[in-house]
Parts: structure tokens; sequence; C-alpha cells
């Protein structure tokens, strides 16, 4: 696409930007896993993190170790010293190895589960089989984590440990951790904005200067090619709408798929079971943008144009206010605008009324997704293999993923006009003015000292001209040939469309000659640089232009070396002065 193409001078801060966003995207990503921590954790297993016990009783860790498998019975021992109390404390050399000691007592503690808080023999130990209805082995890793746990906090209300200061302690060191990684997320999105900011406004910037340096480069061909109203258009409204979009692209569409790749990867390791919604909500999703954008992209096309339409009919109707009202054409006017503006109207309407078909269609897609994890998650959590704070995360999780594609689509409504509106820059941009310097341009030699009361400049002289607009078949000046010596005055005379305006225009090379030539001081104005040819030519055009400032600096348009003196017998000529 063209808009990318704005993008190839700031590599830089597309590089520091997408560094921002992985950095947003890890903090983002990790929030669901602090949710999921606080619901099972803090709240459902008050804090206890593990199933090896930290501190047990002699009799519980008797059964304990009855109970652990043989090969792993040393490992057992070795990870608790006794203490003068009686109870049995972890090590700190064990404290490095919760993982494999999680595995080791896991299943032991879920089968005693039943007898906790009560003093553990041996016929405690078969009740516990019993009512497990199953052998350790046959009891799935959540359900015996849950019953571990459970164990966990009876041993340690037995013990005399606060479980409810544990529980306040969780919550608080997980709460402040999220707390932290939120203001690390509102940090990396504030530095996306300001970079992402600033590199469009200077893309905007950039291309305004180019426009308008190319613009004033034409010549009168290219600006009737493309009309006023166009060029202004090109030079405000598109390029607006370049910066907005590139801006969107840096903050959301660098990040949507660094979210739906990470979102994937962490669903991956809460339950894989249930993917296949978060496939079905993409495919969606994705069939949803791809039919809307296929029905809008036609008519953002066509609205550029309308737009220029009515900024043309605007212009005209306000430049030509008075001769409106001289010829009582109000009515006119009112209904040839009414017919621009409504045919932009009808045009929005349909894209807008297309498009506001995404977001409800969204939000379908995504809280049907949640149903759905919902419903099938459920009978997980049923079954013991899943914790309600997993499937929390897996809600948000998926949300992620969702969202992601969200932007995506959210940033395909705005993309088509923006690719119109680079598409008609780099129109203008890329046309070739057909007046242009010779590669080897030729000096006009300064105008001899004139006599004393002689006249100052050079000869122009027209030698067999013949010209005609662009691809029009007729000449509008056919052979003419005359020379306008200095000091004298040349008329050109002629009736209303003769051609007088037109070959005055060739001197200055506003237009080139289809044949023959114009010399100055015996130069063809071919061969020499625009700014050196215009550099000795006084022009005073047909209708007259004010530009913003004072009547001193519209007088001195000519250059800053015009003094007051030149000024003012300048002003006294043209009977502007009192």
């Amino acid at each position: 696409m063209r808009l990318f193409r704005n993008l190839k001078g700031h590599v830089g801060a597309l590089l520091l930007i997408f560094v921002l966003l992985i950095g947003q995207a890890v903090c983002d990503l990790a929030l669901p896993t602090f949710t999921s921590d606080i619901v099972d954790v803090g709240i459902q297993q008050r804090g206890i993190q593990h199933a090896t016990l930290e501190e047990m009783r002699a009799e519980t860790y008797e059964a304990l170790r009855e109970l652990v498998d043989p090969a792993d019975r040393a490992a057992f021992e070795a990870a608790y010293e006794q203490g003068e109390d009686g109870h049995y404390r972890l090590t700190q050399e064990a404290r490095a190895s919760l993982e494999e000691l999680d595995a080791i007592e896991m299943r032991p503690a879920a089968l005693l589960s039943v007898g906790a808080g009560n003093a553990i023999d041996e016929a405690s130990m078969v009740l516990a089989d019993d009512a497990s209805g199953a052998s350790g082995d046959e009891l799935s890793d959540g359900i015996a984590a849950q019953r571990a746990i459970a164990f966990a906090q009876a041993e340690y209300e037995a013990c005399g440990i606060d479980v409810n200061a544990m529980q306040i302690g969780y919550l608080a060191s997980t709460g402040g951790l999220m707390l932290l990684v939120t203001l690390g997320m509102v940090a990396c999105s504030v530095l996306v904005g300001l970079v992402a900011s600033r590199t469009g406004a200077e893309i905007a910037r950039s291309l305004r200067e180019r426009l308008f340096s190319k613009v004033v480069s034409f010549g009168a061909e290219e600006l009737n090619r493309f009309s006023t109203a166009s060029l202004i258009t090109r030079s405000t409204n598109d390029i607006t709408q370049v910066q907005m979009v590139l801006i969107m692209l840096m903050r959301m569409v660098l990040y949507a798929p660094i979210l739906g790749i990470g979102g994937v990867i962490m669903i991956s390791t809460t339950n894989v079971s249930m993917s296949w919604i978060i496939v079905l909500a993409v495919a969606l999703v994705i069939g949803l943008v791809a039919t809307l954008f296929g029905i809008t992209y036609p008519k953002f096309r066509v609205m550029q144009k309308l737009i220029d339409r009515v900024n043309l009919v605007s212009r005209e109707s306000l430049t030509g206010v008075q001769v409106v009202r001289a010829f009582r054409h109000e009515d006119i006017a009112q209904d040839r605008f009414d017919l621009a503006s409504g045919d932009l109207m009808r045009t929005q309407l349909f894209t807008s009324r297309a498009m506001m078909f995404m977001f409800p269609g969204m939000t379908l897609v995504m809280n049907g997704a949640s149903c759905l994890i919902v419903w099938t998650a459920a009978q997980q959590v049923d079954l013991g293999m899943m914790q309600v704070g997993d499937m929390i995360a897996f809600i948000t999780y998926a949300m992620v993923i969702i969202m992601s594609f969200l932007m995506l689509s959210s940033i395909a409504i705005m993309l088509p006009r923006a690719n119109v509106a680079a598409t008609r820059i780099d129109e203008v941009l890329e046309t070739e003015p057909a007046i242009s310097d010779p590669e080897r341009p030729v000096e006009l030699h300064p105008a001899a000292a004139p006599a004393e009361g002689g006249p100052v400049g050079y000869p122009v002289e027209f030698d067999n001209v013949t010209f005609h607009y662009g691809d029009a078949e007729k000449a509008v000046l056919h052979d003419i040939s005359f020379t306008a010596q200095p000091g004298k005055t040349t008329a050109i005379i002629g009736g209303t469309g003769s051609g007088k305006s037109t070959l005055l225009n060739l001197i200055p090379r506003f237009y080139d000659v289809t044949a023959g030539s114009v010399r100055v001081a015996g130069v063809d104005v071919r061969d020499v640089t625009q700014a050196d040819l215009r550099a000795c030519i006084g022009y005073v055009p047909q209708r007259s232009a004010l530009f913003s400032g004072t009547i001193e600096s519209n007088l001195k348009y000519a250059g800053p070396d015009v003094d007051d003196a030149d000024m003012r017998e300048a002003a006294r000529i043209a009977q502007a002065s009192s």
C-alpha cells in the first residue's frame, strides 16, 4: 500500500515503538495470571500456594512418610527437620525445590485429607483411602491438588498457624505486583502514544512541505489538470487522513499481532482443550471484517472525489458570489451545492451504515465466546480438572485475542479511505512538471548600461511561434513573429479569447511553445532557468492577488531588496497612492 511508504524514513521510531509495545503486551498479558492467582490461591486456597507442608505435626509426618512412594521417601525425609516442639519444618535447602516436593506429597496428602485435624493413625489412613473411592494414583491431578491444599489448611490450623494472616499477606503481595505491572503497562502505553504522535506529525509536516514545493513548481497545465480545489483537499484533508491512520497503525496495528500471539501462548499454558472456541471466534471476526471491507472500499474511493466536488462548488460560489447575486441565480447556486453535498452525504451514509454492523457484530462474537467458554469450562471445574481462576484467565485471554482482531478491524474502517488519500497525494508528488529547467542552462548576460536617458532591458523576440493547449487539435496561436524592443511599448490587441494572455504567458514560460521559439536577449527562454528568466521580468497579473500581510509586504513581494522609494514610485505610477 502507498500508505506505508511514508514510514520508510522513521525506522528508529518504529523499532522504539515495537519494543515499547512488547513491554506493554507483556504487562497486559500478565494481569490475567495475577487475577487467576488471586481467585485460586488467594481466595479459594487461602494463600497456600503449594501442597508441600511447610510445617506439620509428628503424627502427620509419620502418616505422610508411610504413604510416600518408597523411591521418594529419602527425599521426603531429607526435606524436613524436627523442632523442639516436635513439629517438622521444611528446611531452607528444600524450599528451593518445592515443585519436586509437591509431586511427592500431593497424592499422599490428598488421601489423608479426610482425616485432617485429628490424630492420624493407620485406621484413619484406611478411612481416607475408602472415602476417596480410589487409590492415590487414580485421582486426577486437579482433584488431588485441591484435596492436598485443603489438607494443608487443616494441618496449619492444627499447628497453630494463622491462615488468615497468610491469606492477607498473599493477597497484598500479589495485588501490589499487579499494581506495579499495571503502572508499567500505562507507562509503555503513554510513551508509545507520544512517539507515535510525534512521528505522525513529522510525516504530515514532511508531506505538506513536499506537496507545497511540488505544487509551486507546477505550470498552468498541471494546475488545470488537478484544479485548485483538489490540490487544497489533498494538502489538508488527505494529509490529515494519512496522519491519523499512520498513528493508529503504529499504536494499534503493531500492537494487535503482539497481543494476539502472546494471548495464544498464554492460552496454551491454561487449557488447550478449549482452543477451538478461540479459532471459531477469530474466524467469525475475520469473515465479518472481510465482508464489510469488500463492500465499503469502492465507496471510500468515490468519497474523496465527492469531497473535491463539494470544495470546488463551494469555492466557485463564494468567489463569484457577486456575479451570482447580480444575475439573481442564488437558487441555482444553492441547488448546485445541494446536489454535490447530497451525493457526498449519501455515500457517507452508505459507508457508515455498512460499518455500523462492525462493533455490534464484534460484541456479539465476544459475548458468545465468553458464554461458550463458561459453558465448557463449568464441566471441567465440576470434574476438578480446572479451577475458577483458570477459567477467568482463559476468558480474559480469549478476549485479548479477539480484541487484537477488533483493533485490526477498527483500523480497517479508516484504512481504505487513508490509502485512497495517500494515492491522491502520490499522484501530485509523482507528477513531473511539463516545464522544467534545462540540464545545461545558459546565463542571461546583464543588460548593457543604457546611455543617458536610454532604455533599460532586453529585447523579446517571437519567432514563428505556434501554440495549442494540451492535446487540442486547433492551435490558439499560429506562426506569430514580432520583436518587442526595450524602451518601446508593444501592445497586443485582439478580441476576447484571441490568445493575448496566452501569448504573454509564453515569455515567463508559464507555457512552452508548441513550435517556434521565444527569445529574450537572443537566448531561447527554454535554455534559461526559470528563476533567472523571471528575475528579469516585471510581471503584472491579469487578475490581482493580495496575500495576507500588509500593503507594504504586497508591494514588496518582488523581493526584499525593494526599497521604500521604489515602492512609493510604483504605487504612484499605479495610481495607488494618495
